[in-house]
């Protein structure tokens, strides 16, 4: 509805009076006008009253009512008009002072009666009022009386406010979800379907204005209405306005997301509101300069609830750029208000933070290096005392190295920095050991680690082979009868464990053959920069020697101690014959 003064009324005020008309016109309105009578009274003249009426703010449908009634004409009230007409009435002086049965007193009746007892016709008549007449609406007490009537129905039925936020902590953005809700967009809820449909019909608080709507929702948490049905009205008023604007006049958006912030609920626990619509106002929030006390309220409500977030919901504020200094401070509000004695919430924060590696190596092409390490450091701090091997962290590597193929062989070991390849799980590490993405000097720090851990495997397996035959003997000093029952079993361990044994040998033979094709590359790249044949030959030879001696400490040759072992018996042999010998001759000495 337009506020703006009718093209008659300006025209007529305009003009000069001069017409015995326009005379006549206020004489007519001085019957019922308190105000227009008693300039008339005081001897002014019909300019003081031009003037008068040029202070009045009214549109052509309030002029023409006025005049009607004014005129003797009865005239239609509703709750598109009647805090318009209370206003100007009052400004003219229309009481029963004045004139029996007057607009004002019938504008207030109308008021009392048929739109404060409403919700629909309430919030109707506040649609109405414009900033012309804000002030003076609320001045005459107008606002306040309707916004009272409001509070007090949402108290007997929250429903009026629309459906509340759901505030089960175990739902997450999962696609099941998701799919729930578009069914729910196309059929009503069974919820929804008890309250029956009128409830469905109800004017929706959002399309107020946010001066009016400001200090409705802030006196409706003050007194007390479910904070659910409020919080459900604040996420739809900011989506409404500034995410997804469907309204035509809208407040400025980084006045709406300020006000909206402040009467979002800060306490933990009190609410959950989702990730997703938190991250989406805060992106909103950047983008229209808000100020930084907002932004730093609604980092603290996403840090609080991160364990409830998605990779999908991370994206979100990950768009245009990555804001390393953004993300930090909501980690450091989770870490900060993380109160709970269980790691779950720690575990899913680190594995939701891998995954958003992985996702954002993957979908942002343009990801800088710096970027990108100063998130595999996040990563691997996030997961320190949670148990967790590397996996997650190799796996975002691995996708990063894939899209960005351009990278030098130093930078390539810049990103493999942040892996811990002694917390890689062996399926892990079996695939970074044939991963050609990978730098050459990363893939042999691979095959080494994995050496150790078989190495290491091995001699566990021993140490528990020699625990059992120990027990074993200790068995037989006790019990005699047993020895033959515990020979055998011994026997059955040292079977197993020698094809074990022989297992483990394969797998070292496979890694030798592997570190052979290494080491052949590696010669292959020496021998290329050397001159002279003498040279290479010569580093040949010592390559080969470092490299049986790398193989003599990892426990890989068996055949020289066979052979040292062999040496010492022969000699012991050699020594008992010559013993013997000397003794021979010693005693036919004697005899002779």
């Amino acid at each position: 509805m337009s506020t703006a003064p009718s093209k008659v009324l300006s025209s007529w005020i305009a003009k000069p009076i001069s017409s015995s008309y326009d005379i006549e016109l206020y004489e007519v309105l001085a019957t019922k006008c308190a105000n227009i009578d008693s300039i008339l009274k005081n001897g002014s003249s019909p300019k003081d009253v031009t003037q008068f009426l040029g202070e009045i703010t009214m549109n052509s449908k309030t002029l023409e009512l006025v005049i009607s009634f004014c005129q003797g004409y009865e005239i239609h009230i509703s709750q598109d008009n009647v805090i318009q007409l209370y206003c100007v009435a009052h400004h003219l002086g229309m009481n029963e002072t004045h004139s029996k049965n007057n607009l004002l007193k019938r504008a207030l009746s109308y008021f009392e009666k048929n739109v404060l007892s409403s919700w629909d016709q309430t919030l109707k008549s506040l649609r109405t009022i414009d900033n012309n007449i804000l002030d003076q609406a609320i001045q005459l007490g107008l606002v306040g009386t309707c916004l009272n009537s409001l509070i007090a129905k949402a108290l007997t039925d929250p429903r009026l406010l629309g459906e509340p936020i759901n505030n089960d902590e175990n739902t997450n953005d999962s696609d099941d979800d998701e799919d729930e809700e578009e069914e729910d967009e196309e059929w009503p809820k069974a919820k929804r379907r008890l309250f029956g449909l009128s409830w469905q019909q109800n004017e929706d608080l959002t399309t107020l204005s946010l001066k009016l709507y400001e200090p409705l929702i802030y006196e409706m948490i003050k007194r007390g209405v479910p904070l659910n049905y409020v919080t459900s009205s604040l996420l739809n008023y900011v989506k409404k306005r500034v995410l997804i604007p469907t309204m035509t006049e809208r407040n400025s958006e980084k006045e709406i997301i300020e006000a909206v912030e402040k009467l979002l609920p800060r306490e933990r626990g009190l609410i959950i509101i989702p990730c997703s619509i938190l991250l989406e106002i805060l992106r909103s929030a950047m983008l229209f300069n808000a100020s930084l006390e907002c932004l730093e309220g609604l980092e603290f409500r996403i840090g609080t609830n991160l364990h409830h977030a998605s990779v999908k919901d991370l994206m979100i504020i990950s768009q245009n750029r990555v804001d390393i200094d953004c993300i930090r401070r909501i980690l450091k509000h989770f870490y900060g208000n993380y109160s709970s004695s269980h790691l779950t919430g720690l575990i899913l924060v680190a594995e939701l933070f891998e995954e958003f590696l992985a996702e954002i190596a993957s979908c942002d092409i343009d990801l800088k290096l710096e970027t990108f390490m100063e998130l595999a450091e996040l990563s691997v701090s996030l997961s320190m005392g949670t148990n967790r091997n590397s996996d997650g962290l190799y796996r975002a590597i691995d996708i990063y190295l894939d899209k960005h193929k351009y990278l030098t062989e130093s930078e390539r070991e810049k990103v493999c920095q942040a892996l811990d390849f002694n917390n890689m799980s062996e399926e892990a590490c079996d695939h970074a050991a044939k991963n050609e993405r990978l730098p050459l000097r990363v893939t042999i720090q691979v095959l080494f680690v994995a050496q150790l851990q078989l190495r290491e495997s091995i001699m566990k397996e021993v140490q528990g082979c020699q625990g059992s035959a120990r027990f074993g003997e200790k068995k037989e000093e006790e019990e005699e009868e047993e020895e033959e029952e515990e020979a055998r079993l011994v026997c059955g361990e040292e079977e197993s464990m020698r094809i074990e044994m022989e297992k483990m040998s394969m797998k070292l033979v496979e890694l030798e053959k592997e570190c052979c094709v290494i080491k052949k590359e590696i010669e292959k790249d020496e021998s290329k920069k050397k001159k002279k044949k003498k040279k290479n030959e010569k580093e040949k030879e010592k390559k080969v020697s470092l490299w049986r001696e790398m193989k003599r400490k990892f426990g890989c040759v068996s055949n020289s101690n066979c052979n040292v072992s062999n040496d010492s018996n022969r000699h012991g042999k050699n020594q008992n014959q010559n013993q013997n010998q000397n003794h021979h001759n010693k005693n036919k000495k004697k005899k002779v």
